[in-house]
């Protein structure tokens, strides 16, 4: 899929919800729903290593700039590690300075320095000298006056710097075994055509997002968690950053502290995702994890544990 162009962004309201995207173009896309040919590894560790591989392969795949979507949270833990410790050595240096590194979303409003931050936790887990060996690292404005002004300048960034290359992405559970990508929630409305959404939180996203930091090893004050718990909006990319992005490499690592994921797993294996694009709207909107299934090179990675297993 060609880079979307957002120098004329649309502006959706779907109840309380606000989408920023593009007219009708999704409805032009050959979108070919594909079952999930996931593959199990054995060890968090292990699904670092690969991911790693991933990085390599699409620093080899083209020159120039690399531009990379960050997963925060359990999913891509251990990948940070790694890049933290060899940015540490020199060896990656070539690598690391091709990098442009965005984030996929955020709560707001909430202090960038607040410990329940991605920011933050990437900060934590990839070190200093992985930020200062990068080419840029754009994160979204959580403390901005003005929230949807800034995403389409975040949005028309990544445009900028010729489009998402890899895109890292991880699993939410939602009620009745649905789940989420990004922080894009079931029946929130958006649309293929959608890049990027501000939509308000809910209790149980909070909970989610917080427990998933502390199971990370995040220990944050309570006063950090105090104005976690208080933030009103999520900050995400939406269904056509996801799909328009050159490679989706999914990772979930975590059903051992959220075994909701189970469930929610075996629903996006199992769905039979229809061919007819107004019945697909539908379904996506419900289930919003099942985008997976209609990107062309995306690769799942899964512990035994997300099989109910071990």
């Amino acid at each position: 899929m060609a880079v979307p162009k957002l120098k004329q962004m649309s502006r959706r309201e779907i109840g309380k919800n606000t989408w920023l995207g593009l007219g009708a173009v999704a409805a032009n896309l050959n979108l070919k729903p594909h079952p999930i040919d996931y593959e199990v590894i054995g060890t968090e560790e292990s699904v670092g290593d690969v991911m790693f591989e991933e990085l390599q392969n699409a620093a080899e795949q083209k020159a120039g700039d690399i531009v990379l979507v960050l997963l925060g949270g359990r999913g891509a833990q251990a990948l940070h590690k790694k890049l933290g410790a060899l940015a540490g050595t020199g060896a990656i240096d070539d690598l690391l300075a091709r990098l442009h590194v965005f984030t996929q979303d955020a709560l707001a409003p909430m202090r960038m320095n607040n410990s329940f931050s991605f920011v933050r936790d990437f900060e934590r887990l990839l070190g200093e000298d992985f930020f200062s060996r990068i080419g840029s690292f754009t994160s979204m404005q959580t403390a901005s006056d003005n929230l949807e002004s800034d995403m389409i300048d975040y949005a028309r960034k990544i445009e900028s710097l010729g489009g998402i290359d890899l895109f890292f992405i991880g699993l939410g559970p939602e009620a009745d075994a649905n789940s989420h990508l990004c922080y894009i929630k079931p029946l929130s409305g958006a649309s293929l055509n959608d890049f990027a959404g501000v939509i308000p939180i809910s209790e149980s996203i909070l909970d989610h997002h917080i427990s998933k930091f502390k199971a990370g090893g995040t220990q944050g004050s309570s006063e950090d968690e105090a104005e976690c718990r208080d933030a009103r909006f999520i900050l995400t990319l939406g269904p056509l950053a996801i799909l328009s992005a050159k490679r989706l490499v999914q990772s979930i690592v975590d059903a051992s502290t959220a075994p909701a994921k189970v469930a929610s797993f075996r629903k996006l294996v199992e769905t039979n995702v229809s061919s007819d694009k107004q019945e697909m709207a539908q379904q996506i909107d419900e289930n919003p994890g099942l985008l997976v299934r209609l990107h062309p090179n995306c690769r799942t990675l899964i512990l035994p544990d997300v099989l109910g297993q071990g």
